[in-house]
């Protein structure tokens, strides 16, 4: 029993120490993980006290109360004012004078209307008192006595002032009118030929001899040489024609295609009258009774040396003489001498004149030696003849294309010019006299 009993004791003894261990080794875990809790709560402990010893007693407090107290611990450059400190100081602060903002309606002085009707559209003041009528007065009187000054009488004056207000406003108004080709007969009249005139009378004085060989009215060919560098003597034939003919007839000019290509040239070119050299339009202007006025030569005669001078080159194909023989309008020749003497050309700088796609590129003792002042005309003395017109009208229309018609009429036309220039330069003293 004792041994049993031991045994059973032993037994029991035996399996309770395996509950025994298990239950101290639960004990030791917990043990464990209670002082690992601990040490890791000590640690954040120890940080918290470190950070919290970095930033000050206050570190616990939320982030907000943190930068405040930040702040408040800052220098007093960066410290924010308190509201009631701001009021405070506000309130020390001496105020601005008050200023009395007047009320217009009230307060504005009462304007009597002037007796100037100008007043109100001037910058400057006038005179209450003034007058409009003696106003206008004196600057007539200014004006008499600038055209007075200038060799033009009052009556003159006054015209063509009143002229001059007239086309501007019919301009403005675009009370005018042109033709088929442009033609603009008032600018050519008010504006184109008064600015030709100064150059007419003043630097070429221009002898015009024949101008009676040009019928008052109806259908006429002009046909005269080309020379000048410069296409100069166009214009002056334009201006003869008109303002030495008694009944002050217009030329419309026949042109190369070079002048209606060009920028500002062929605009002004269109206005003035001229048109482009071909035979059908050559042909309309005539079959409208029109004075037409053709330069066989075209550029070159216009451009030839200087030793050259005078000599007449080819006159083309006879074009013109076909548009006068079919239209039945006689054929007038015309002589200027003087127009060779302006740009004495003396060379061709013909890479130059290929380089802009001109026909010549010339060399004068003043072009490009002088730049712009270059483009200066020599005072030449100018003499325009124009001689006994040529009938064509016994050719009849159908002998327009027949070609010995054409030559004949050509070759008679070209040595009538050509004599008379000889004739004229034998007569002349002087190139610039």
């Amino acid at each position: 029993m004792a041994d049993s009993t031991g045994r059973r004791s032993t037994a029991k003894s035996g399996a309770a120490k395996p509950a025994a261990a298990k239950s101290a080794a639960a004990k030791k875990s917990a043990t464990t993980k209670s002082t690992t809790s601990k040490s890791t709560t000590s640690k954040s402990a120890s940080a918290g006290t470190r950070k919290t010893a970095a930033r000050g007693p206050q570190a616990a407090k939320p982030l907000r109360a943190a930068r405040t107290n930040d702040d408040a611990l800052g220098s007093k450059a960066t410290r924010r004012p308190s509201r009631s400190a701001m009021r405070a100081k506000a309130a020390d602060r001496p105020r601005p004078a008050l200023r009395v903002v007047p009320d217009p309606t009230h307060d504005a002085p009462v304007e009597t209307p002037s007796k100037n009707p100008f007043a109100a559209k001037l910058p400057f003041d006038l005179p209450a008192d003034l007058d409009p009528g003696a106003l206008v007065q004196t600057l007539v009187s200014l004006l008499r006595a600038a055209g007075s000054s200038a060799g033009l009488s009052g009556d003159d004056l006054e015209r063509r002032v009143a002229g001059a207000l007239a086309f501007v406003r019919r301009r403005i108004t675009g009370d005018y009118s042109i033709d088929d080709f442009g033609f603009d007969e008032e600018f050519t009249r008010e504006i184109w030929l008064p600015l030709l005139r100064p150059l007419y009378k003043r630097w070429f004085r221009v002898e015009v001899r024949g101008i009676e060989n040009i019928p008052a009215t109806g259908r006429a060919l002009v046909v005269a040489n080309h020379s000048g560098t410069i296409p100069v003597d166009g214009l002056m034939t334009q201006v003869a024609i008109h303002d030495e003919h008694p009944n002050h007839r217009f030329v419309r000019m026949l042109g190369a295609d070079l002048v209606f290509q060009s920028p500002f040239v062929g605009e002004l070119s269109r206005k003035s009258g001229t048109t482009l050299a071909a035979n059908s339009d050559a042909q309309r202007l005539l079959d409208d009774d029109e004075l037409v006025a053709v330069f066989p030569e075209g550029f070159k005669g216009v451009g030839k040396p200087f030793g050259d001078r005078y000599r007449l080159q080819r006159f083309g194909r006879g074009g013109f003489v076909s548009s006068a023989v079919r239209t039945g309008a006689p054929i007038i020749p015309c002589s200027i001498v003087g127009a060779e003497e302006i740009y004495p050309m003396l060379g061709n700088a013909k890479s130059i004149a290929r380089l802009f796609g001109f026909p010549y590129f010339p060399i004068t003792p003043t072009f490009p030696l002088l730049g712009l002042l270059g483009a200066i005309p020599l005072p030449s003395k100018w003499i325009i003849e124009f001689g006994t017109p040529i009938e064509t009208a016994h050719h009849g229309a159908a002998s327009a294309d027949d070609p010995s018609v054409l030559f004949d009429v050509t070759d008679q036309v070209r040595e009538t010019i050509q004599q008379t220039l000889y004739s004229l330069l034998l007569e002349r003293r002087s190139v610039f006299f």
